[in-house]
C-alpha cells in the first residue's frame, strides 16, 4: 500500500477538513480528495463522511486509524534504520500523543539532543495503544503517557507533569460562566477525568469534546469558548490579549509518565532521556 495515501488518511482525520489537511500536506485540495478516493477504493470501504463540511470517520475508518499509525510508524523507523547503519549511529526512538508533544516534549526535544551527542532521535506522535503496542513489538524505545500502562514488561517512571488551566476568550470570565457558556472539554486522560467530575459539578454539557487541545485552543480562539489548557499553549494568548485566566478556576494537574521495556535494547539511553524530562520548563534553553 502507498504510505502517502495513509498519510493523507491521517492528516484529513486530524484537520477534519480537506482544506486544511492539503494545505499541511502541501497538496491541492482535489489531490487529496484523489488519495482518499484510492484508499476507499483498494479497501473497498468509505472511510469518511462528509455532511456540510463536518467530516467524520466511518466504521470501517475508525478501525483503519490504529492500523495506519502503526504501519506509519515502523515504515518511518525502519528507514531511518536502514539510513543510518552505514554510519554505525545508534537511533533513539521517543512518541508521546499529541497533547504531550505540543505543550511538553516539544520544547525538551533540543535538550535530549544536545545531551545525547551523535544519537539520532527520533519523535512522533500516536494514541496510548499504539505507543504500548509499538513499545512490546520494539519498534519504540520510550513512550510519554498520561495513564501509566500496567504492562508487567514495561518500566513506568513519572517524568513530569502539566498544569491545566481553565482560560477563556472572553475577559472577566467567572467559573460558573465560562463552564455554562461554550465549554470545550479535552480528553486529558482517565486522572483528569476523575478531577474534573470531582471539582466541576455545575457544568452544561460541552460544545465540543476532543481529545486534541490544539484543535480546542483553535475553536476557542476563532469561536469563543473556554478550555482546560496547559500554559505551554496559553501563553502567547494569554500574553496578546486573545485569552484570559478564568477566575476562581481550579488547577488541574495531570501527571506524565516514561514507559519502556525492562529489557530495552538501549535501556541507559532511555533512562538517561528519563532524568533530562524531569529538567523544570524554567531551565530550558
Amino acid at each position: 500500500m502507498d504510505t502517502e495515501l495513509l498519510k493523507t488518511f491521517l492528516e484529513v482525520h486530524r484537520c477534519r477538513h480537506f482544506g486544511k489537511a492539503a494545505e499541511n500536506l502541501y497538496l491541492t485540495q482535489s489531490a487529496v480528495s484523489f488519495r482518499i478516493r484510492q484508499l476507499e477504493s483498494q479497501l473497498g470501504v468509505s472511510l469518511f463522511t462528509r455532511h456540510r463540511n463536518n467530516i467524520q470517520l466511518t466504521g470501517a475508518g475508525e478501525r483503519l486509524l490504529p492500523h495506519a499509525e502503526a504501519m506509519l510508524l515502523s515504515w518511518q523507523r525502519a528507514k531511518q534504520d536502514i539510513a543510518l547503519a552505514s554510519h554505525q549511529s545508534v537511533q533513539l526512538a521517543i512518541s508521546a500523543s499529541t497533547n504531550i508533544w505540543d505543550p511538553f516534549l516539544q520544547r525538551r526535544l533540543p535538550l535530549i539532543y544536545r545531551s545525547l551527542g551523535q544519537v539520532a532521535l527520533r519523535a512522533d506522535t500516536a494514541p496510548q495503544d499504539v505507543l504500548v503496542r509499538s513499545l512490546l513489538e520494539r519498534r519504540l524505545d520510550m513512550a510519554l503517557l498520561f495513564d501509566p500502562p500496567k504492562v508487567e514488561e514495561l518500566e513506568v517512571k513519572e517524568v513530569g507533569s502539566l498544569k491545566l488551566e481553565l482560560v477563556s476568550s472572553k475577559p472577566g470570565q467567572n467559573l460558573h460562566s465560562a463552564l455554562n457558556g461554550p465549554y470545550v472539554k479535552v480528553d486529558w486522560g482517565t486522572q483528569f477525568s476523575i478531577q474534573h467530575a470531582k471539582q466541576l459539578k455545575e457544568q452544561a454539557p460541552p460544545l465540543l469534546h476532543t481529545g486534541i487541545g490544539r484543535i480546542a485552543l483553535d475553536f476557542i480562539l476563532d469561536h469563543g469558548g473556554s478550555a482546560f489548557l496547559p500554559q505551554g499553549l496559553t501563553q502567547e494568548g494569554i500574553d496578546n490579549g486573545s485569552l484570559y485566566a478564568v477566575e476562581g478556576a481550579p488547577q488541574l494537574n495531570r501527571e506524565l509518565y516514561g514507559a519502556y521495556l525492562k529489557d530495552a535494547d538501549r535501556l541507559n539511553l532511555v533512562e538517561h532521556v528519563c532524568q533530562l524530562l524531569l529538567t523544570p520548563s524554567d531551565n530550558l534553553q
